[in-house]
This record gives C-alpha cells, structure tokens and sequence, in this order.
C-alpha cells in the first residue's frame, strides 16, 4: 500500500501542466479496436488506468507502441477471447471494450469491470441498449456472455443520461446496420472526443454533446491520428488548489469551458482569478461559501464534488453540498472532520459544510479516486504532516501529481 505525505501550509506558486483526460482516454483507447488500421493516440495520460488496459490490449493480441505521450495500436491480429476477471476487475473503463468487442465480433465474453466503491453502479442502460440494437445479454453471477447474428440500428432512450452508456451504445452501434438514436444520452466532453475519434476513422456519428445522438452504421473503419482532450477534473481539483494556497498560480493548456460550472461557483465564492483560453491563474483570497448541487455535464460534475468540499471547509459561512450521482461519494467526509472540518450529514446525499476552520494533520485514506484529491487538498492546507494512506486510487487518475506539486512549491512524497 502506497502513502502520500504532505507537509501544510505552502503557497503554490509556478505552472500546473494539465494531461489528458483520464475520462476520455479510457474510452479511446478500447474504441481503438473497432479500426481495421493502425491507430495513434496523442496526449495519453501516464496513468495506472491506462497501464490496465494496455493489459488488455496485449491479452487481446493487439500491437501497443507507448512513446511520448502517445499510444499506437494495431489490432489487426486481434483475438477476441473472453476476458479474464483479474485484469477486468482492474478499472470501470474495461466494459468500454465490451461494446467495441461486440460491435466489431458480434460477440464478447467477459466480467464485470471494477473501479472505484462510490455506490452502486450498474451497467444496465449498457446492457438495455445491446439488446435493443438485436444482442443477446446472458449473466453468468459476475460473468457477461453478449453475442448478435446482426447488430441492427434502433431507437434507444437511456432512463438516465449516463456517461458509460452513451459511449457503449456508440460503440456497439457504429457498424450496426441501419440507424441508430440514442435519446437522453450524456453530454461530457469526453463523449464528444469519442465520437470525433470514430468519426476521423470513418464512422458517422452526429450530435455529440447533445442529448441525442445520431449514428449511421458503417461497414468498416480505418487508422486515423486523434488527440485526448485536457483533463477537465484534473484541471479543477487545481484550480481549487489555487483558490486556496495560489500564489500567481497558473494551471495551463486547460479548456475552461469544460469547468464553467466550477468557474461560475468561483466567481460567487470572490476567487481571485484570470481566465484566459487556455489557461487560468488564480491566487489565495478570502472566499465566501456557498451551496452545489452535483448533475450530469454542463452541471457541477460530481467528480469535483469531494475536491470542492475541502475548499469550503476554507470558506466563511455554511455550504451544502448534494450529490445526486452516487450515493456513496461522501466517504471523504469522515476524514475531514478527524482533521478538524465542521461538517453535518443531512441525509446520505447532503452535508452541510461550516467555515472557516483551520485543518489539522491526521492519517487518513484515500477511500477512492477523488476522495484521494480531496485528501490532498486537505493535507496541502492543513497544519503539520498529514499522510495519505492507500493513494494507489489517485495514481489512476492524476498524472505525476507528487511531481506537479512539488514543482510549484508543495511539500508532499510518496512512500
């Protein structure tokens, strides 16, 4: 088990590079294997994610290059084969492959993916949708067996607009026959560089981004060169890091409109930021609390959810924060308040945040991903060394953060 030991109470000062997108690489990467050419992904985060599914990838008999930040795979000699619990188990993404296995073989054999304990998760608008497109969905205790004659194109409505299940849908139904609409569908970024990668390849997919979705089946599609967008969540838990301890704090090669929401609870708070097009500078100031509400994207992303609730605890006044994704993201909390934070449960999905309260070194966990980064944050402001248990979770999805953070002044190590 990994640590993270952080002494509290530096400014940040210096330049925050922002990676790609866990969110969307995880997706781009198993997509890749509806090509029947060599594809090559820049901007691929050095991330434990990603090292899981280039697991896969070679379980699967594809050719994966990694150089400088770029990933190049053949999957010309792919062998579709049912994939093993241990290294499915290893991360939510691996249903991604799922989709591409059964959208490009019309038959896929695997189990149940893993992925951080945040509640329950089920992949059923996933599995709705194959069936809806003409598959036959057998569930063997944790174990998928999903295999079609045909995919042909249907009319889908996802009950909820689900990240997972928008962007299997696409994947199963790119070289299905026929039309495909999925109504209700999901809107993040991450959605969007998806269809843009299977687009580049030859797919035809319209209105990513929106809540339905088009998709004209296509028999074959080729290699292609795609970028992964910057990592939006990545990008915020900085920014919020700024609000706190920034001293011309400057988190670069961000898009900003991928975190309005958090810019716009920013804005109400009185943070002292700039805001340029591809980057934000932000220094400490004094910041008022407020309230949020968690919701499918362009809302507050429920990924910043634990992050945020660190910064108010550094706030002036009372915040409530709701979460209506999972309803089991307030893990964090119990933690925080061992490092001195004020907080009340209204009911599993609500807390009320009081402030300002100075925050006091502890050992505490990393539960999960973004509690990890709630964590960090909470040990940066905090005073004396605060350790970080079970931090395998934030290595998912940050990239170099030990070295991103010690480079703009932070006192922090991993044992």
């Amino acid at each position: 088990m990994k640590q993270l030991i952080i002494e509290g109470g530096y400014e940040l000062t210096g330049v925050i590079p922002i990676s790609g997108a866990k969110n969307s690489a995880v997706a781009l990467i198993p997509a890749s294997l509806l090509s029947d050419d060599i594809v090559t992904i820049d901007n691929i985060p050095n991330i434990s994610d990603i090292d899981a599914l280039n697991e896969i990838l070679q379980f699967l008999n594809a050719r994966v290059k990694r150089v400088n930040g770029a990933i190049q795979i053949d999957s010309s000699n792919v062998e579709n084969k049912e994939i093993p619990k241990e290294i499915s188990s290893k991360l939510r993404a691996s249903y991604y492959f799922m989709a591409a296995l059964l959208g490009k073989y019309k038959k896929v054999e695997m189990y149940f993916p893993g992925g951080c304990s945040i509640g329950a998760r089920p992949i059923d608008q996933t599995l709705k949708a194959f069936r809806a497109l003409g598959a036959t969905v057998e569930e063997l205790d944790d174990h998928f067996r999903i295999e079609a004659e045909n995919l042909n194109g249907a009319d889908i409505y996802l009950d909820m607009p689900s990240v997972g299940a928008t962007i299997n849908t696409i994947l199963a139904s790119v070289k299905a026959k026929g039309i495909t609409t999925i109504n209700n569908a999901a809107r993040e970024p991450e959605i969007v560089n998806v269809a843009t990668f299977l687009n580049s390849m030859g797919a035809k997919i319209e209105g990513a981004g929106t809540s339905q979705i088009k998709i004209i089946g296509v028999s074959r599609l080729k290699g292609c060169f795609h970028e992964v967008i910057p990592d939006r969540i990545e990008a915020g838990t900085y920014v919020m890091m700024g609000a706190m301890l920034g001293r011309n704090l400057k988190i670069q090669g961000l898009i900003p409109e991928h975190i309005q929401a958090l810019l716009t609870k920013l804005h109400e708070m009185g943070a002292d930021m700039r805001i340029e097009e591809d980057f934000i500078i932000i220094n400490r100031s004094p910041l008022k609390s407020v309230s949020i509400k968690t919701l499918g994207y362009p809302g507050f992303a429920t990924d910043l959810q634990q992050p945020f609730t660190t910064l108010l605890t550094q706030c002036e006044g009372e915040g409530i924060v709701e979460e209506t994704v999972y309803e089991n993201r307030f893990q964090n909390v119990s933690h925080l308040i061992n490092m001195g934070a004020n907080i009340k449960t209204i009911h599993n999905q609500k807390i009320i945040v009081s402030g300002k309260t100075p925050l006091h070194a502890s050992t505490v966990e990393a539960t999960d991903l973004r509690a990890g980064a709630c964590m960090i944050m909470a040990a940066l402001v905090a005073n004396g060394t605060t350790t970080i248990d079970n931090v395998e979770h934030v290595l998912r999805g940050y990239e170099n953060i030990v070295e991103k953070l010690t480079n703009v002044g932070a006192k922090i190590k991993l044992n």
